[in-house]
């Protein structure tokens, strides 16, 4: 990272002359500094643009109060030079044969209804198709928790007793705090030699994926 560069004492007295009554841009050159620096010294030091610089053409998009680039803006009622010359689906060469038609799926989507396992691995059931996946699909322990005791409060989620995901029993869940959730999953509170196992395991899962993706293409042929 560049060293800041201090300010001198010439360079204050010079910002705080020239400032007021000269266009940034050129006062910076002069100082051999970026425009941003010199706008950031200015406000520490309470510096302002004057009434005469404001009110003079250098002043550009800070002046106020002539409507400035009004002569440049799009009228009511101006016709785009294009328009009229693009059909609506018009794609050039093939493109057209790849693109969604109206009310296409991609071959991703599932009907409402439908369950997959997330990659925490709960069993999760599609209650919406709002597509966004957070709030379509809802964990079944959590549907099943909600259709015995009602909604989950703020704040709260349901958790499984013997920490077993596969065992969907509502003997086996339990409504919890989200820092209680969070105390739980620290794996500071386990005993030492538990994490232990737990980090050589990831370790091992890590290197188990490496692997496979070193070799996505088939084992290494030998060399002849």
């Amino acid at each position: 990272m560049p060293k800041r560069r201090p300010w001198l004492d010439w360079e204050l007295a010079l910002l705080r002359s020239d400032y007021p009554n000269s266009p940034t841009v050129k006062l910076a050159k002069r100082l051999k500094r970026t425009v941003t620096s010199v706008y950031q010294r200015a406000i520490l030091s309470g510096l302002r643009k004057s009434e005469e610089y404001l009110a003079s053409t250098d002043a550009c998009r800070l002046r106020r109060g002539d409507n400035i680039g009004a002569a440049h803006r799009f009228l009511p009622g101006h016709v785009p030079a294009n328009k009229g010359l693009r059909r609506r689906g018009w794609a050039p060469g093939r493109m057209a044969e790849t693109q969604f038609k109206p009310g296409q799926k991609p071959h991703t989507w599932k009907p409402i209804g439908s369950t997959r396992y997330s990659k925490e691995g709960y069993l999760q059931r599609k209650v919406s198709d709002t597509g966004y996946p957070p709030r379509d699909w809802v964990g079944e322990h959590i549907l099943m928790w909600q259709k015995a005791h009602g909604p989950v409060p703020p704040g709260f989620a349901v958790c499984f007793r013997d920490g077993d995901k596969a065992h969907r029993e509502l003997d086996n869940f339990e409504l919890i705090s989200r820092r209680e959730l969070m105390r739980r999953n620290t794996i500071h509170n386990y005993p030492p030699d538990l994490v232990d196992v737990i980090r050589l395991n990831g370790a091992l899962k890590r290197r188990l994926r490496k692997l496979d993706e070193e070799h996505a293409d088939g084992p290494p042929q030998p060399s002849l």
